[in-house]
């Protein structure tokens, strides 16, 4: 997804747990005491995104769980997908947004700032999605026997914990001064952020070119 790195991804000189650091005289920030080096969570970070991971997790397998033996009917089928497709526009809407922005700020054409502020408007509407989704998914009682489907489910789990990931080392991107090009940035966390961005945009197509295939195969076996 866009949105999304913490202090993986931190940049150099940082501190890791927001402990003070010094500074040279030629203006070069050292770590502070406590820190494990750039780009790597420790303590209480690192327990939130594990905790978060779990969570994440769990919510998917309850959906996926309650997807394969609960059957609602027609009517609550109906209301469930026009929820699912209003959810895929409002999150995946979100996401394309950020990472169009993201694109010219790797271009030059933006500062990293400015996905800072659209970052932190986008995330609740992209985690509200991915919430409604799970929900609504569980209700449309998809055949788990597919091979389609479980590629969907797959990706959708992998795009889920990508994300807390991607919006933790976004975190630590917007701590850069606003002028930072992307190729000023450190070799590692330049790696880490591409790594995330493709990995979601391969999960979010992956979803959706998918539920696309299955619902129109489901209607022409209706049909």
């Amino acid at each position: 997804m866009t949105a999304a790195v913490t202090d993986a991804g931190r940049p150099p000189g940082s501190a890791a747990t927001g402990e003070p650091h010094s500074t040279e005289a030629n203006g070069t920030e050292m770590p502070g005491p406590g820190s494990t080096g750039p780009g790597r969570p420790t303590g209480k970070p690192a327990l939130k995104l594990v905790l978060l991971g779990a969570g994440c997790s769990a919510g998917w397998l309850a959906s996926v769980l309650v997807g394969g033996f609960l059957d609602p009917g027609a009517v609550v089928h109906r209301i469930a997908l026009a929820a699912h497709i209003l959810a895929l526009v409002m999150s995946f809407g979100a996401i394309l947004v950020l990472d169009w922005v993201g694109l010219l700020w790797l271009l030059g054409r933006r500062d990293v700032h400015d996905t800072r502020r659209l970052d932190s408007a986008a995330q609740p509407l992209i985690w509200a999605g991915l919430a409604i989704l799970l929900i609504s998914g569980a209700l449309l009682h998809p055949d788990l026997s597919g091979p389609p489907t479980q590629v969907k489910l797959v990706s959708i789990l992998l795009l889920m914990l990508n994300g807390l990931v991607l919006t933790r080392t976004m975190k630590q991107l917007h701590l850069l001064p606003p002028a930072t090009l992307f190729t000023a940035m450190a070799a590692g966390l330049r790696a880490r952020l591409l790594a995330a961005l493709c990995i979601s945009q391969a999960c979010w197509w992956t979803s959706v070119l998918v539920g696309l295939l299955n619902s129109t195969l489901r209607r022409w076996t209706a049909g």
